[in-house]
C-alpha cells in the first residue's frame, strides 16, 4: 500500500481528515490530519429483518408506474404560414432598424432581412430568440388532416 501524501510503501494505512478529504496515510503524514474512525455498523433492531442487499426500494403495492412520454402530451408546434411578415411587423412597432435587430440577435443584417423576406427559415434556436425578443408568437400549433371523405 502507498502512502497518499508523500508515496511512501506502508503495510497498512491510517485513516485522516485533511481539509474535507479521508486519505490513508502512513504513520508519519498522519500528524497533518485529524485521524477517522470508520463509522459503525448500523444497529440491527431484534424483530426487523434487514432489506437484501440490491433490491433497493421496495414498491408500495406492487404495482408499476406507466411511463409517460411529455412530447407526446405536447401540442406540435409549427411555423406560422406568415411568419415572416409577423417578425418584420414586430420589429416595425418596436422602432428598430434590421441592424438593431440584428445586434440584439448576435446575427448580421443580412440574416434578418432575409428573414423577413422569407427567404431563409429560421432554425428553431433563432425561432426562440426571435419570440423572446420581439414579444411575438412565430409557431402555431400544426392541425393533422382528417382522414376520410
Amino acid at each position: 500500500m502507498i502512502c497518499e501524501m508523500c508515496g511512501a510503501d506502508m503495510d497498512r494505512g491510517i485513516r485522516i481528515r485533511l481539509e474535507r478529504s479521508v486519505l490513508s496515510v502512513c504513520p508519519k503524514c498522519a500528524k497533518f490530519g485529524q485521524p477517522v474512525d470508520p463509522p459503525p455498523p448500523a444497529p440491527l433492531r431484534p424483530g426487523v429483518a434487514s432489506a437484501p442487499l440490491g433490491r433497493g426500494r421496495p414498491s408500495l403495492s406492487g404495482r408499476r408506474l406507466a411511463e409517460r412520454d411529455v412530447f407526446n402530451e405536447m401540442p406540435e408546434l409549427e411555423l406560422a404560414g406568415d411568419w415572416a411578415r409577423r417578425i418584420r411587423a414586430a420589429r416595425e412597432a418596436l422602432g428598430w432598424t434590421p441592424e438593431d435587430l440584428g445586434r440584439k440577435l448576435n446575427e448580421k443584417k443580412s440574416v434578418v432581412l432575409k428573414l423577413e423576406s422569407g427567404g431563409f427559415r429560421p432554425p428553431d434556436a433563432l425561432v426562440g430568440k426571435l419570440e423572446r425578443l420581439l414579444k411575438v408568437r412565430l409557431r402555431d400549433v400544426s392541425v393533422e388532416p382528417a382522414d376520410g371523405p
